[in-house]
């Protein structure tokens, strides 16, 4: 039999605080929310290693270390609407619904949002909503966020995402940038969305967040 809670336990104490991640509402996430249920069955065993572990090709549940130190640098406050985009089976809603007031994932495989529905009932996470739409189209109809998190690499992020952020928001993202990678939090001020590097990572680019290609004639 598997002891997952200390799993969990290990995890925050080799993985998560060693990164200088030590807010106590994190951590308590951390603690709480079994990742193991939010992973394929086959990679159970696999939910606490020190690495993301893969849904399918390019998407993934990022590795706790990354999640955690975005986490930390997007500072998600209790009365505070969290948007989840690349939601996956629910594990980062979770966690997310653990932080604020409410977190509306996004999840563009409509078998996974089913799925991650289903997973976030059954752990009663009662103030989380799964949206089946494409991962750039957010969910307009819930918006303004506080926060946005984006749960996997970029190269572009499409304006009618940012405009889904209030004034005064925070969206944080991994920005894949050749073989290097950088984690950024941008903060909504008249408008315009301003980027602050956070720390280096890398995840997979998520399906509609590629480069955008510049046409000449």
């Amino acid at each position: 039999m598997i002891d997952y809670v200390a799993r969990r336990t290990t995890m925050v104490d080799t993985q998560v605080r060693p990164s200088d991640v030590t807010k106590l509402p994190i951590i308590d996430a951390l603690l709480t929310v079994r990742r193991e249920a939010f992973v394929p069955d086959a990679l159970r065993d696999a939910a606490y290693m020190g690495e993301h572990i893969e849904l399918e090709r390019d998407r993934v549940v990022l590795d706790a270390r990354t999640f955690s130190k975005l986490l930390d640098a997007i500072d998600i406050q209790a009365n505070e609407l969290v948007l989840d985009i690349g939601c996956g089976l629910g594990y980062s809603t979770a966690v997310l619904g653990r932080l604020g007031q409410a977190v509306i994932g996004v999840e563009d495989d409509e078998g996974r949002a089913k799925e991650a529905e289903t997973l976030l009932a059954e752990e009663t996470i009662d103030n989380a909503v799964i949206v089946n739409a494409a991962l750039t189209d957010g969910a307009l109809e819930h918006a303004p966020f506080d926060v946005i998190v984006i749960e996997g690499a970029v190269q572009s992020i499409p304006a009618t995402l940012c405009d889904q952020l209030a004034e005064g928001g925070r969206i944080a993202a991994i920005f894949a940038e050749g073989s290097l990678g950088v984690a950024r939090v941008g903060y909504k001020i008249d408008g315009e969305v301003s980027w602050r590097d956070a720390f280096n990572a890398m995840a997979p680019v998520l399906p509609g967040f590629e480069q955008e290609v510049a046409f000449s004639l």
